[in-house]
């Protein structure tokens, strides 16, 4: 990359690290640290949930499906947004609610007080992990776009290795000194260079220099340009996969809480749906199609990238590249904040025999956080592909959480061992069907029977119960 691009990945990065210091030096509590006080505005909140939401994997992932079916793709961000848009009317005002009345600071915290500890320890334990799987994605993702971009020719023997460092440590340590504040203004900042990058730079450029229309319609077969080119079955995976995670994600809940009232947390998510569909949605896409005109024999996930580093001017590459390592590090940010919240606020402080003053908690906060931030680089080393990791955490999570946070949101029958046995079948199911590898039937995705088995494992423990209290 030419200098004038080096210098603006520099600037950005002193700016999102100079927020981490600002906000350190004003959290003066655990409330302020994870859930910003409780006085966010929608604004704010809706451009940070899309921006956790859209992160690299969608981001890159949009460009490679642009690149493989074309508009069609965008169908995959249509889930978000019916998923934002149902979350906002279903369960909103009824978490806010319970916020208002207990204080809630994690997903686990009022799944508690709908069932019981036990149930809210083990639903703790599925998120962490399932968030440090997800930081530890977009570790990679970002990695892999720097390696790929920002150290092409910085003559590194392994430029991803260095990158990996790079990220993972930028990431840290200003989730590690800033809290939820941090993230949520880091994430309006990132959001809005992403849109200005892709709509002001990236599609403009890149449109002119492939020969506009014409040039689209020369090369790229007529399927490219409808919103067909997809199965029925496709899209029920993508609805089956994305649609829950609106009911179930730490990230959400902690942005619920965030909040200032539940008219706030609604119009967050509503502005967060729109955003991105149809915005990000075609986006992504458009520039995915573009990309396979120049790189036809690239992965179809890399195809963007390249193509963005070659067809755009000097100063603009580093605008449009940093709108894409902003997508990566706003989902980062959030994940890792998530997995810290979910074991300080609902494991390790329900350990500690005396309960540690405010400050001390906050840094037991940024301890956990820099110890899980640690480890979701190691694991980003060992793992190739970014993609693989983030499906199967999702998967797991909806499969052992979605069903009990139904039940926990709309049914009076809040059976706490029906609930534990429901989460740890369905997990488990979704588990085993990812290990083997096995072929499903109907080529539904494994969440599907995961969540079949979640259902049916709540019912059979209500019938094995009423069975010995006859």
């Amino acid at each position: 990359m030419h200098i004038i691009d080096e210098i603006i990945f520099g600037v950005y990065f002193i700016a999102v690290l100079g927020v981490g210091v600002y906000f350190y030096l004003k959290n003066q509590n655990r409330e302020e640290y994870f859930v910003g006080g409780r006085s966010m505005s929608a604004s704010h909140i809706g451009m940070s949930i899309v921006a956790t939401d859209v992160g690299g994997g969608f981001s890159i992932g949009l460009g490679g499906l642009g690149f493989i079916m074309g508009l069609s793709g965008s169908w995959l961000l249509f889930t978000g947004l019916i998923g934002a848009w149902t979350a906002a009317v279903l369960v909103v005002p009824k978490v806010k609610k319970d916020d208002a009345l207990y204080g809630l600071l994690t997903y686990p915290d009022f799944l508690r007080i709908r069932y019981n500890s036990k149930v809210a320890n083990g639903a703790a334990a599925i998120s962490a992990i399932g968030y440090l799987g997800f930081t530890s994605a977009q570790v990679l993702a970002g990695a892999k776009l720097a390696a790929g971009s920002v150290l092409y020719d910085s003559g590194f023997s392994d430029p991803l290795t260095v990158a990996l460092y790079i990220m993972g440590g930028i990431i840290i340590i200003y989730t590690v000194m800033g809290g939820i504040k941090a993230v949520i203004y880091t994430d309006t900042i990132q959001w809005i260079i992403l849109l200005l990058g892709l709509f002001l730079f990236g599609i403009p450029f890149a449109y002119i220099e492939v020969g506009g229309l014409e040039g689209l319609r020369e090369h790229l077969n007529p399927e490219f340009f409808t919103l067909t080119n997809v199965t029925i079955t496709q899209l029920f995976n993508w609805l089956i996969v994305i649609f829950p995670i609106w009911f179930i994600a730490m990230t959400l809940y902690q942005r619920i809480y965030a909040c200032k009232n539940v008219k706030e947390a609604k119009k967050a998510f509503f502005i967060a749906g729109l955003l991105e569909y149809p915005f990000m949605a075609f986006a992504g896409v458009i520039l995915g199609m573009i990309a396979r005109i120049f790189y036809p024999e690239a992965d179809p996930e890399m195809g963007m990238p390249m193509m963005l580093r070659e067809v755009l001017p000097v100063g603009i590459t580093g605008i449009v590249l940093a709108a894409y390592f902003s997508a990566i590090m706003s989902t980062a940010d959030s994940c890792l904040i998530a997995s810290s919240g979910n074991l300080v606020n609902d494991v390790i402080e329900r350990m500690l025999k005396k309960k540690p003053g405010k400050n001390a908690l906050v840094r037991i906060s940024q301890l956990t956080t820099l110890a899980l931030g640690i480890i979701a680089i190691i694991l980003a080393g060992n793992y190739t592909s970014v993609l693989d990791i983030i499906l199967q955490a999702y998967s797991i999570m909806v499969a052992g959480l979605f069903f009990i946070t139904i039940m926990a949101l709309y049914s009076k029958n809040r059976d706490s061992v029906q609930a534990l046995a429901s989460m740890i079948t369905g997990g488990g199911v979704t588990i085993i069907l990812i290990i083997l590898g096995v072929k499903m039937p109907l080529e539904l995705d494994p969440t599907f029977y995961g969540i079949l088995a979640s259902v049916i494992a709540w019912y059979l423990t209500k019938l094995f119960r009423k069975a010995e209290n006859v």
